[in-house]
């Protein structure tokens, strides 16, 4: 495998120097509460021993030893090594020899051998040219292998991040790029109208939308929730370009904040509706 250029320099950057310390705090939540959005697809449509797996923006590898379990080989990717740490030492730990992991870019690496399974669970949201990367996976990927790629919908009906963002947009200006279907960002995918003539475009056929709306666990406590809504995603990122207004602001926006989820309380912990899309396409 090999990297022709870096056009996600900035975004690479940005993911090893900003979110990686955050992801790693909030591993549980978004290897475990998240985890449901992957288990409905793959039981949709799962893979099969034999199967060669590439797991597209793998994190902290949990799908790809998942992956490699079902198959007997996956192969997961990710820009950012901190997260690649951690996969190896899972890996290992649970004895699963055919889940190895590299330091790459998904839009711009190459392979020596195709794979047949393209897998991503939110995991191609943040290229800078998501055509080119889509195009590139599909080169990855074995004429009439598959691709299985999760993907958020709207913000609206992913009530975990909408919340946040609403609390913090009443004290706080919107940064100045919030569109929603354009990269790098976790919406970028969710207009299933742009993602199709991506597709299309990158030269996979027969794709395919299933809407999965889930309950997911975002905290053990409504403070464990909210921090975790703070931290990561569109409020985060607003509180974070806001500089010092965003820290003079934030105790008001955690009152709020924590007002709202208060209804989301249960005696198991705190569970807010998530909603993605599980994408399928032929190479």
């Amino acid at each position: 495998m090999a990297e022709t250029s870096a056009p996600n320099a900035e975004a690479i950057g940005l993911w090893n120097k900003v979110l990686v310390p955050k992801f790693t705090r909030f591993r549980r939540v978004l290897a475990d509460g998240l985890s449901v959005h992957s288990q409905r697809a793959l039981a949709m449509h799962p893979v099969h021993p034999g199967e060669r797996v590439l797991d597209v923006g793998c994190g902290f590898g949990e799908t790809t030893i998942e992956l490699a379990r079902a198959t007997g080989s996956a192969l997961g990717i990710d820009c950012c090594e901190p997260f690649l740490e951690i996969a190896r030492a899972d890996a290992a730990r649970a004895g699963v020899a055919g889940a190895k992991f590299q330091l790459a870019d998904g839009q711009t690496a190459t392979f020596e051998q195709p794979f047949d399974v393209c897998f991503a669970r939110f995991g191609t949201m943040f290229f800078s040219n998501p055509g080119a990367a889509m195009a590139n996976l599909r080169r990855a990927t074995r004429p009439g292998g598959r691709l299985l790629m999760i993907v958020y919908r709207r913000i609206e009906d992913n009530a975990h991040f909408a919340l946040a963002k609403q609390a913090v947009r009443k004290h706080l200006p919107p940064p100045p790029d919030e569109a929603p279907s354009c990269g790098p960002g976790p919406f970028s995918m969710a207009d299933s109208d742009t993602v199709s003539a991506i597709l299309r475009s990158a030269h996979w056929s027969d794709v395919a939308f299933e809407r999965v709306d889930a309950e997911a666990w975002i905290g053990d406590t409504v403070d464990d929730a909210l921090a975790f809504q703070l931290a990561i995603g569109p409020a985060g990122e607003i509180v974070r370009d806001a500089g010092p207004l965003g820290e003079e602001k934030r105790p008001l926006i955690v009152a709020e904040l924590r007002g709202a989820l208060e209804r989301f309380q249960t005696p198991r912990r705190v569970f807010m509706p998530t909603s993605s899309w599980c994408v399928t396409a032929r190479a």
